[in-house]
């Protein structure tokens, strides 16, 4: 199964990552013509913050070690932890049916958006990816590809990459998940706002390069994915 998450404020055809997730996922379906295909606007339907019933159930589930989804409902002690869990299991249990998790993620304020945020807090559930037998992760397999938008640039040479906290706090929350180093795929578009922040300009083409090499990379994941 594809899941496809769309986090970017923008649902425009102006947005840099809803365009590049758009054709991944078109040539996943092409490639997959039989496999499931899932996609979560986060701005469109958005998923509500944390609150103290959920934090209180997520600390107990914790004392009790390993608790596998399936058996959290017998630790919940209030109407509030239930409300909580009701809007957690659907995304806990759509994670970790996927096989590859599709993310786009544009840069706001050097981080991931806020809308994608919520759903990363709402679906670190503790241990809801954990064999409750092994302790080994049960997203070990799971191949993320992240769609990443940067207005302007990030990279080694850049002078600015100590300003990136999009793809470092990606990679420390899929590592924490368990996914493999190596399953996850960042794929980068930078200097998308080229065509408007006037201390970019003379970097177009650079601009037209970054996008176009996202472009070719995301062809290429998306027909092994």
């Amino acid at each position: 199964m594809l899941l496809h998450i769309d986090s970017s404020a923008d649902a425009t055809a102006d947005s840099v990552t809803r365009r590049l997730t758009a054709d991944f996922a078109r040539a996943w379906r092409v490639g997959h013509p039989a496999g499931e295909y899932r996609h979560r606007d986060l701005t469109a339907t958005p998923v509500p913050p944390l609150t103290g019933a959920y934090t209180t159930l997520g600390r107990r589930v914790e004392r009790e070690g390993f608790v596998p989804p399936a058996k959290v409902p017998a630790l919940i002690e209030s109407r509030a932890e239930a409300r909580e869990w009701e809007l957690t299991l659907p995304l806990v249990a759509e994670l970790a049916a996927a096989d590859t998790v599709l993310l786009g993620v544009p840069m706001y304020n050097f981080a991931v958006p806020a809308a994608l945020k919520a759903w990363i807090d709402r679906v670190t559930f503790p241990g809801a990816f954990t064999h409750p037998d092994t302790g080994e992760s049960l997203l070990s397999a799971t191949r993320v590809v992240a769609v990443l938008a940067r207005g302007g640039a990030y990279g080694p040479e850049s002078g600015r990459a100590d300003l990136d906290f999009q793809l470092p706090y990606l990679k420390a929350w899929t590592a924490r998940l368990g996914v493999r180093p190596g399953h996850l795929h960042p794929v980068a578009a930078e200097l998308t706002r080229v065509d408007v922040l006037p201390f970019l300009a003379g970097q177009e083409e650079a601009a037209a390069a970054s996008l176009a090499g996202a472009r070719t990379a995301l062809s290429r994941l998306a027909a092994v994915a």
